[in-house]
């Protein structure tokens, strides 16, 4: 398990990430939708995580996704079915994840172009 890049736990009905330091040197991609997600918590020493797939999950605050910011390969995201996007345009959900993890290439699928990354940061 020491030299896992992938690991796939969606629709497994987990609460809580967890007991991910065996893998943390190694972990690239962690797909975890469809759970029962309220926090992102446990995610901070995942230094080479490149993916994170977290869509239909608990999410409810947007402060879940500034402990992401700390990860430094972090690119591709999915958010999609959480309470976080609730009321929001697609647009303005982007915006606010690229606000918290300025250097995402891709989110919920889709490429972040340029525009988007200039309204993000208010130029």
């Amino acid at each position: 398990m020491k030299k896992l890049r992938i690991l796939s736990l969606g629709r497994n009905q987990i609460k809580k990430i967890e007991k991910l330091d065996d893998v943390s040197d190694t972990l690239e991609e962690l797909w975890l939708s469809y759970n029962v997600i309220a926090t992102l918590d446990g995610l901070s020493g995942l230094t080479n995580l490149t993916t994170l797939y977290v869509s239909n999950n608990l999410i409810k605050s947007w402060d879940e996704l500034d402990k992401l910011a700390s990860l430094p390969k972090l690119r591709d995201v999915l958010f999609t079915g959480n309470p976080i996007y609730e009321n929001l345009s697609k647009e303005d959900a982007r915006l606010n994840v690229l606000k918290r993890i300025p250097k995402v290439a891709k989110i919920d699928g889709d490429m972040v172009k340029q525009t988007e990354r200039d309204a993000a940061l208010g130029q």
